[in-house]
């Protein structure tokens, strides 16, 4: 069983940056890869980024790749999404996620963070 908890979320000017922090509370962290997931208003929950559990391996969805990076700290059990030049197509809910596979569906991860909400003003 892990408990994930998202941070760092808020209100961020178009262009400005911000710093998700998602802490688990699992002793099994590492086993887990972790992905991050975003919902806005009215629209289904899509895939943003993901890493491998080692965090030797990670992937993004188009509109992410070179504005977004994902990281973690195993010894923190922690993941980070940091997000650069944002928009005002980037406010939604923001969730991290725990799975035993890497993917971009959000049905195959196992746990689920209660989401921040990342509001960018345009």
């Amino acid at each position: 069983q892990v408990q994930l908890v998202e941070s760092g979320g808020g209100l961020v000017q178009a262009g400005g940056s911000l710093r998700l922090s998602c802490v688990a509370s699992g002793r099994t962290f590492s086993s887990y890869a972790m992905g991050w997931f975003r919902q806005a208003p009215g629209k289904e929950r899509e895939f943003v980024a993901w890493i491998s559990g080692n965090g030797g391996s990670t992937y993004y969805t188009d509109s992410a790749k070179g504005r977004f990076t994902i990281s973690r700290d195993n010894a923190k059990n922690a993941a980070y999404l940091r997000m650069n030049s944002l928009t005002a197509e980037d406010t939604a809910v923001y969730y991290c996620g725990a799975g035993l596979v890497l993917s971009q569906a959000p049905r195959l991860y196992t746990y689920w963070g209660q989401g921040t909400q990342v509001t960018v003003s345009s």
